[in-house]
């Protein structure tokens, strides 16, 4: 999902998709990917800062890239949306799953 060609497009179908495989609120599984470096975490960690969000980080057995999923209960598929815009707007070269 990261950034794709369309993505006024895709955010309207993951939207629809959102709405018809679950009841809201409802906890969703976020995965990114990005580049090793405290900082970059940093900023994915703060955009989900207070609010109860289960975080957990796997570094690549070479240490370049961290797996970072992120746990949270949220009230529709509008704030999962949101989040994923947050992210990819603060920081560079995420990769979302």
């Amino acid at each position: 999902m990261s950034t794709p060609p369309n993505s006024d497009e895709f955010y309207e179908k993951l939207r629809a998709q959102l709405y018809d495989t679950a009841s809201w609120p409802s906890e969703y599984l976020y995965k990114f990917i990005i580049k090793s470096d405290v900082s970059n975490i940093a900023k994915v960690e703060s955009i989900f800062d207070n609010m109860g969000a289960v975080i957990n980080t796997i570094e690549s057995k070479n240490g370049k890239y961290t797996s970072i999923s992120v746990n949270v209960l949220l009230k529709n598929p509008e704030v999962v949306i949101e989040k994923y815009k947050e992210v990819a707007e603060k920081v560079e070269g995420v990769i979302s799953l």
